[in-house]
Parts: structure tokens; sequence; C-alpha cells
């Protein structure tokens, strides 16, 4: 009935084999057998979305005059910088993405100490080495410098530096964390606090080497976004292009210093317009209700499609659940972040993949009451069923791929969440129901010999 048949089903339990193996594992490793060393290794645990484990979601957006243009290069260049800082303070599994022309989105999924990704996104990160010759400002002054404009600086204040105007003095920048090559946090001799050590570029060197000749007892002050958190006097030249930053730095503050020195300065500053927090109670509660939502829904189908369609119903049955199956594992592989939309995807998706099954039973009923055989009514029940299984999944699919674009460019993670289930759902409700059950009904009707037609198919 199916010429193949056999390598047909020998492919469906090697697929399925493997997606069990991804499903029920968070790591496959592969070893060299010779001398035990690692071949392959992949993580797949599956990753839940800020809606089922809790988190923290922030809405960004570019502090600037609305006069002001910014750039898709620079925002894309912000987003980067965010997901490398946040990435950096271990939030591994996090979500950002640029909303619009003067937004960012990021979630965060299970974290706990919401204060800390807002202070180390927010800040610009613009480092200074600024010549502030004689004087020596105390930590927290702000000074005004001679390198770019910062529109987030603080305005003047007492402890701000002024002359005999009351003007506040522009001072000399040197040099930028741009000439900074690496950056590390380490205790002090003494052990009890902590300094960022840095080595330069060449040109940074060449920089450093130059002024510290040419200073040596002065000050060279270190400010972050215009704000002083060292002032060192220069003891000698400094030729080798390493130095360290000191200052009462504790393990936390040190690391955030030194993370937003190594991914650099956002080209643009950045402002929390709202922030979301959920807790992972409610997000536990959600899950919980999906899924018992969802298997009252599989059960209701499965009983269904095996008491209308008989035989044929319950090949699409087995279907479903390899289509489950390969579709959890596919998630898994890809790194899919699991969602309360994206459940409703495959919801959707297997919604899809029955419809399949249903056009073709329907169109073999039609088949064998119109007089054919067996082997000519399956046969026509598939080609004849193709022309409405493929015109429906293709409008499924550009759909999806419209939601996905509109959740890409308007920052809906919800609807783009949506959008990457559904699109992967209706790609393998394709092949469940066009390959796996047909090949599965194909070897129930060559194994059993049907007689009774009216009690095995329903007709």
């Amino acid at each position: 009935m199916i010429r193949n048949l056999s390598n047909r089903i020998l492919l469906i339990l090697i697929i399925v084999g493997l997606a069990l193996w991804v499903d029920f594992t968070d790591e496959i490793k592969i070893n060299n057998p010779r001398d035990g060393s690692v071949l392959f290794q992949l993580k797949t645990s599956a990753k839940l979305g800020l809606d089922l484990q809790g988190g923290l979601q922030v809405l960004l957006e570019a502090d600037l005059p609305e006069t002001t243009r910014v750039t898709t290069e620079e925002m894309e260049t912000a987003r980067s910088i965010v997901e490398n800082r946040t990435n950096a303070l271990g939030v591994s599994e996090n979500l950002i993405q640029v909303a619009g022309e003067r937004r960012i989105v990021g979630e965060f999924p299970g974290v706990e100490d919401s204060d800390a990704i807002l202070d180390i996104i927010q800040q610009t990160g613009l480092l200074e080495f600024v010549d502030t010759g004689d004087y020596s400002p105390e930590v927290g002054t702000i000074l005004q410098t001679d390198f770019g404009s910062d529109p987030t600086a603080a305005p003047a204040t007492p402890a701000s530096p002024t002359n005999g105007s009351g003007d506040q003095i522009v001072y000399h920048t040197v040099m930028t964390g741009k000439d900074l090559r690496s950056v590390s946090v380490a205790p002090d001799q003494l052990g009890t606090n902590y300094a960022i050590d840095f080595t330069l570029t060449p040109d940074g060197t060449r920089i450093f080497a130059d002024h510290t000749s040419a200073n040596v007892g002065r000050f060279l002050t270190i400010t972050l976004d215009k704000r002083v958190i060292s002032s060192p006097r220069i003891e000698s030249a400094i030729p080798d292009g390493a130095g360290t930053i000191t200052g009462s730095f504790t393990p936390d503050t040190a690391n955030a210093l030194a993370v937003q020195l190594r991914y650099g300065s956002l080209p643009i500053p950045l402002k929390v317009v709202e922030t979301r927090i959920i807790g992972p109670t409610l997000g536990e509660d959600s899950l919980q209700r999906s899924l018992v939502a969802g298997l009252i829904g599989f059960v209701i189908v499965i009983l269904f499609m095996g008491i209308y369609y008989r035989l044929p119903g319950i090949t699409a049955n087995i279907s479903i659940l390899m289509y489950a199956v390969i579709l959890f594992a596919v998630f898994k592989l890809i790194g899919v972040t699991m969602t309360l939309p994206g459940i409703a995807g495959i919801m959707l998706s297997t919604g899809s993949a029955l419809d399949a099954n249903i056009l073709v039973f329907e169109r073999l009923k039609e088949e064998l009451r119109g007089g054919r055989t067996m082997r000519q009514a399956f046969g026509q029940a598939w080609n004849r069923a193709w022309p409405s299984i493929r015109d429906s999944n293709v409008a499924a699919l550009i759909t999806s791929a419209i939601l996905f674009w509109f959740g890409s460019a308007f920052g809906a993670t919800i609807v783009k969440g949506f959008a990457v289930t559904l699109f992967l759902g209706v790609i393998i409700s394709l092949f469940s129901s066009l390959f796996i059950t047909h090949s599965l009904l194909g070897l129930a009707l060559d194994t059993f010999k049907l007689k009774n037609l009216e009690r095995w198919i329903g007709i």
C-alpha cells in the first residue's frame, strides 16, 4: 500500500527515539570511546518564560529630547551592551530586544535582585581618566570635562569645583574607557578592599605613558559618568599600560564596575519607563493551570478521535503523541523559551495537525463509499486532501511570520513567543499528519486486512 513502508517506520522510530532522549535529559554528551574525551556536548534544559517562573520585565527608553535623532545602530549597540552586562551578572536567560525606534524591552526570568539589574543597565558607563592637576576631588564629586557631553549629568553642586566667577571648571580628559583592553577584579594586599586591575590597548599605553611621565606628583582622577570614583596621585611613570582603580569597593560594587568597563559605555543614556515584577508563585500557578487545561483538552481529543474515526483515529492519536514528543525536543534543542502565549501556540498547532488528519479520514470514507477498494481509497485520500491541508497551513505560517515581525518591531514578546511556537508547531504537525499518520495507518491496514469497514472505519 505504501512503498518502502518498513523504511518509513524505521525512520519514525529513530526520530521519536532521539526526541525522547532529548526530552528526558538536560544535557547531551557524547564521549570518545577511546580516551573518554568529550566529542559533543549540548545543554537541553527547558527554558521557562517570565510568566511561568516569575522575574523582572523592564521597559527602557533613550533619555534624550524627542528632537534628538537616535539611530538604529545606536539602539542595537545599547541592546547588545545591556545584554552583555546582565549576562555577566549571572542572568543568562534574559531576553533583550529593541522595541520601535527609542525603546528596549528586557525580560529577566528568575531574577530576585531587581535593583542590581536596574543599576547596571541604566548607567551609561563612560569612564574617563581626567587630568585634575594639583586638585584631588573627593569620591562622588561631579566633574565637567572637555570630552563630549552627558545629557544625564547632574547639575553643579557645592562639591563641584568652580573658579572665582562661580563657573564650573572644565578639566581635560586624557583618555576614555575605549582604550581599555582587559578588566579584572582582585582584592588589595590587605584583603579588606577590592580594586579593578586594567590593561590598556597599544594606543592607550602610549597616551598613559606620556601623561604619567610628564605629570609625576599630580593627580589623575578617574570618573564614571562624570562622577569621581578614584583620584590617585601619579607616583612615577607607567610605561607598561597596566594600572589599578582603587577605592572603597566591595566585591559586588567592584564586579559591577568591572562589568560596565568590560562591556563598554552605552552610546545613548537610558531611563526606566516601566518595571513589572512577577512573583514565582504566580508563575508556578500559571504553569500548573496551563498543564491541567492542556491535559484535559488532550484527553477529550484522543477520546473523540478514537470513538468517531475508529482505527484511523487511533493511528492519529499515536501520531499526535509522537508530534508532542518531537515538538518538545525541538524546543529544547533550539532554546525556545516557553511562555503562556507559547503554550497557546502549541495548542493551536496541535489543532492544525488534527484538522489535517480529519480531512484525510473524511476523504477516505468518501472514497470507500464511492466503491473504491481500500488500496485505491487510501492513495486518493491523501492526494485529494492535500490542497486543503496545504492552503490552511501556509496561511498559518504566513500569519505566524507577520506576528513574529510585529513582536520584534514593537517589543511585544508575548506575540513573538506565540508566533515562534505556532510556526514550529505547524511545520512539525505537517510532518506528523502527512508522514507519521500516513505510515502508521498504512502499517495497520496491511497488518489487519480489514473486512468489516463499518466497524473499523465507521462508514
